[in-house]
């Protein structure tokens, strides 16, 4: 099954992680939900913060 991957330097989705682990967030099944992987790293940043405010 293919794989995909974030890449946080160059900002490109790769496939089966082409590139070192520490730039890559993943995997995701899709190539969609990988070029989504900023924005959900934004969102679930933006929660963990209104819990830590609780």
């Amino acid at each position: 099954m293919m794989q995909y991957w974030y890449n946080v330097r160059t900002h490109e989705v790769e496939e089966d992680a082409q590139s070192d682990w520490s730039q890559l967030i993943g995997p995701y099944k899709t190539r969609s939900e990988a070029e989504r992987a900023p924005e959900k790293v934004q969102e679930r940043n933006r929660a963990w913060e209104a819990q830590d405010e609780d």
